[in-house]
């Protein structure tokens, strides 16, 4: 096959691979785990262990984002996601956090799956930018995992 300009396939960048590298991870680590009681409980642990390694900022927000989470859709079960704070309901991710350091971002971000019941029209965002988690932001949060899983 002949190229047509200067680009070639680099691949999957550092960030990526070691997203990959994560979830394989979890995948084995959520294997071993022994009852269903015990798995929820470590799995949390993973996610606040995650969330206590992130720079200030985003540690910050990511703090809020799980209390807003866990109080507004307790259904929804906190585990780790490609490295994520993340949270699932029967086993099917529907939101997660990723900080803005993951993958060298401007900002952290707020994302759903389509497993959340977000549909509003013929278009409707999935995912949020944040720059910090205020009382008015929380409100956001609150009502958008409300509606995700309604």
């Amino acid at each position: 096959m002949s190229s047509t300009g200067n680009s070639a396939y680099e691949g999957f960048t550092a960030e990526e691979r070691a997203a990959m590298k994560e979830h394989a991870q979890e995948m084995k680590k959520a294997a071993r785990r022994g009852s269903k009681a015990d798995k929820a409980a470590e799995a949390e642990r993973d996610v606040l262990a995650k969330i206590a390694e992130m720079q200030e900022s985003d540690r910050l927000m990511a703090e809020r984002v799980h209390a807003v989470v866990k109080a507004n859709a307790p259904v929804l079960a906190p585990k780790l996601w490609y490295g994520m704070p993340a949270y699932a309901l029967d086993g099917k991710v529907v939101c997660f956090f990723q900080s803005a350091e993951k993958f060298k971002a401007r900002y952290a971000t707020l994302g759903f799956n389509d497993s959340a019941k977000l549909d509003e029209g013929v278009m409707w965002p999935t995912a949020f930018a944040l720059t910090e988690v205020t009382a008015e932001v929380e409100e956001r949060i609150a009502a958008l995992v409300k509606q995700a899983v309604s």
